[in-house]
């Protein structure tokens, strides 16, 4: 009984070390190498004296031996038909266990057809006894045979024998079936220059498209879209690498493009057009211009030539699969409340006649006031154009216009003005769309819009209302990044210090990791591209947001509700009863917050959340104030990240000049004279860029923005002086002898790489 119960143990260690070997080895790309590496422990495992593991080829209708025990024959091919043992396995599918191969009455039983070819026997000089055949599927496909001949002790091949080589069949059949199917990928890859340049530039490898080619949502959005939203691609670099690639102009959606004739509309249904992916775009000199999604498609262009047969010049150009679905939106939508033409076009549509200040009843706007309607869709879908973050609309008391300002890259730009006698009804349509009441106007209220039900646009606005004088009422509305990829991490724009030490502490088991900074500075941006690195099927991550913005496969996301209790300490808490690994909490706005978040890196996890602080050290004593413990807190931290947002220069029309004296003198003084000298950098080499002004940019100089950072290190000293409530001066030096470069520090060295100048790096940065 004892050696029974010692046998069992022993059986069971085999097989839990087979099966994390196949577990390994499910992401192998070498059939050869998988069947090799486990031939050994499969023949231990059930003590054989020997194996034989076929791979099946449905062409030629054999099974063809990839690895065997014993070296006396190289290779055994044998037909997949009833007349062999491991044939008849693989016909019918069931597992098969003949106690003697040389009994002719036991294989009769079995299948009449069958015959043990002894002739491999007598080539080898071994003796077949027992054989157990296990065949290996993958859903109805034949994969394979295993064949596991003689137990060594002469025993009968048991139950759990059995149940074992099934498991095992079950396991190796999907690893075998993956490598296959990467190897069919590979070759795909091989024969598809479609990704040159993308490849040439280093953007991706053949790895990252194999990956790409096997993701679900391929036959939904394409192998382009799978590569711009899971693996960093951008939306320009995609649509450079397509022109190249198909030798044609590449061009994006434009919500003002021009309307089509009714009569090239109706000719073609919208949704044969989704399908198709082409759709008219316009005429121009009596030449007829389609986007496409492969603009080298002949087999399409005969189609559409059959369509429109009386234009003899008909030129292609490509698109993405979205943008013309954007144009079908727009096109097929055209005056209804999706708003085209140009903006003073829908103004000059407003009625200008003079009208009393005070709204009444009939002046309220409803769904049916088409013009206003128009033009709220236009001023959004222009803001979306125009990556605006938010949208301001500003109506002043008496006959002075409404003022529309956007705010571009950080800074409020005058879009457009409105007749004055529209201040009611464009808030009051705005209401209309995020469901707020639109006859009080004495108290803010907040909203949101999906702007999808609206127009041709999917996108999300979070909308508040701001009662202002005489009566009136201010909106913004934040277009929101619903839906966006995290950004890469090596595209944050973080100094090499910065980079290697933020990364260590993201793959820290567990601790807790801030970022500070005003609203609107990216912190969660750099939460989510933090986060990224570490977003494995091994790894369990939980985030709460208000709102979710950037969405990441492999996260769980929630929203937060305050109104109905639903608040971010609420998700903590219900985060620590859900198994996480990894935790982001959108931001520590109370003393509760923060506390359970100190607890829950201390008990194991990684915690990632935001502060509203000026600088890193700030954010020490700003949590300090909350009366936390101060030793949970310095055990707790490993770095608080502050950063800031700065303007990015044109690249087309930056201009290199070299400082003067003076300049150069004071960029030193307010670097820190000792801290500059640290930097190795000769002052003689610096070179400047200032901003210029060109079409590309808006005559602006500058386009996009880059992140300005400092990075407080949780040292053994830092965390002592944390322990002690040490003043914030004491924290900060600490903080630069640990190697932190302030955030005007970090800004000017970036103004000596020219991605920036100075004038930006002093408007969000004091010190």
């Amino acid at each position: 009984m004892v050696q029974k119960s010692e046998d069992l143990k022993m059986q069971h260690e085999y097989r839990k070390r087979l099966m994390d070997q196949i577990n390994e080895l499910h992401s192998a790309d070498n059939l050869n190498a998988i069947l090799t590496h486990i031939k050994d422990s499969i023949a231990v495992l059930f003590n054989a004296e020997r194996l034989t593991i076929y791979v099946a080829d449905s062409k030629r209708k054999q099974l063809i031996s990839k690895v065997k025990s014993g070296t006396e024959i190289q290779q055994i091919v044998i037909p997949i038909s009833e007349t062999s043992l491991a044939g008849h396995c693989a016909i019918s599918g069931d597992v098969l266990h003949v106690k003697n191969a040389y009994d002719a009455h036991e294989l009769y039983t079995i299948n009449s057809n069958i015959k043990f070819d002894d002739s491999w026997d007598k080539k080898t000089g071994f003796l077949t006894k027992q054989v157990l055949c296990v065949p290996m599927k993958f859903q109805k496909t034949l994969i394979g045979v295993i064949q596991i001949i003689n137990r060594k002790d002469n025993a009968l091949f048991s139950d759990i024998d059995i149940s074992y080589a099934t498991e095992l069949a079950a396991s190796l059949s999907v690893a075998i079936h993956n490598i296959y199917r990467l190897s069919a990928t590979t070759k795909v890859i091989r024969q598809m220059p479609r990704y040159n340049y993308l490849l040439d530039k280093n953007q991706i490898d053949d790895k990252i498209i194999e990956k790409a080619i096997l993701h679900p949502d391929v036959p939904k959005i394409g192998l382009d879209g799978i590569l711009m939203r899971d693996f960093g691609v951008s939306k320009e670099d995609m649509a450079k690498n397509l022109s190249l690639y198909f030798g044609s102009e590449f061009i994006g959606y434009d919500p003002a493009a021009p309307p089509l004739e009714d009569e090239l509309l109706k000719r073609v249904k919208p949704d044969r057009l989704t399908k198709e992916g082409w759709v008219p775009f316009k005429i121009e000199n009596g030449n007829l211009h389609i986007i496409m999604e492969d603009p080298s498609d002949l087999n399409r262009h005969d189609t559409i030539k059959f369509v429109y047969p009386e234009y003899r010049r008909i030129s292609y150009t490509g698109a993405f699969r979205e943008d013309i679905q954007s144009y079908i939106n727009l096109f097929y939508h055209y005056g209804s409340p999706g708003a085209s033409g140009s903006i003073n076009d829908l103004i000059n549509k407003l009625d200008t006649d003079d009208e009393p200040e005070i709204e009444n009843e009939s002046q309220k706007v409803s769904e049916q006031d088409s013009v206003i309607v128009q033009l709220v869709n236009k001023i959004i879908m222009d803001a979306v154009q125009k990556k605006v973050s938010d949208i301001h609309i500003e109506p002043y008391p008496g006959k002075e216009d409404v003022q529309v300002r956007m705010r571009i890259d950080g800074r409020c730009q005058l879009y457009q003005r409105i007749p004055y006698k529209y201040k009611y009804a464009i808030p009051s349509r705005i209401k209309i769309m995020c469901g707020l009441d639109i006859s009080e106007r004495r108290k803010p209220q907040d909203g949101k819009i999906d702007f999808k039900k609206f127009g041709p646009i999917d996108v999300e606005l979070r909308v508040a209302t701001v009662p202002t004088a005489g009566q009136l009422e201010d909106v913004v509305m934040r277009v929101l990044a619903s839906g966006e990829a995290a950004l890469p991490y090596d595209k944050l724009g973080l100094t090499e210090r910065n980079s290697r030490v933020l990364e260590a502490c993201i793959k820290q088991p567990y601790g807790l990791i801030l970022v500070v900074g005003p609203t609107g500075s990216g912190k969660t941006t750099t939460l989510h591209s933090a986060i990224s690195v570490i977003n494995t099927p091994e790894t369990k991550i939980w985030t709460a947001e208000d709102p979710v913005e950037i969405t990441q496969r492999g996260l769980r996301q929630v929203q937060v509700h305050p109104k109905i209790g639903f608040t971010f300490a609420a998700a903590l808490r219900s985060f620590l009863r859900a198994d996480p690994d990894v935790i982001m909490v959108g931001e520590m706005r109370d003393q509760e917050t923060a506390e359970i978040g100190i607890e829950s890196s201390l008990t194991g996890h990684l915690v990632f959340s935001t502060l509203h602080t000026n600088s890193a050290p700030d954010t020490v004593t700003r949590l300090l104030d909350m009366e936390l413990d101060p030793f949970s807190f310095s055990d707790a931290i490993l770095c608080i990240l502050a950063q800031r947002l700065a303007r990015r220069l044109c690249g087309t029309c930056k201009q290199e000049y070299t400082p003067e004296q003076k300049e150069l003198e004071d960029i030193i003084i307010e670097y820190g004279a000792e801290d500059f000298k640290k930097t190795g950098i000769e002052p003689g080499s610096i070179r400047l860029y200032k901003a210029v002004g060109c079409p590309k940019c808006g005559d602006s100089g500058y386009k996009g923005r880059l992140g300005l950072h400092e990075l407080l290190e949780g040292t053994d000293p830092m965390k002592s002086l944390i322990k002690r409530k040490s003043e914030i001066e004491l924290i900060r030096r600490q903080a630069i002898s640990d190697g932190m470069t302030t955030l005007k520090q970090d800004g000017i060295l970036k103004c000596f790489e020219g991605l920036t100048d100075l004038k930006e790096v002093r408007k969000v940065c004091i010190k």
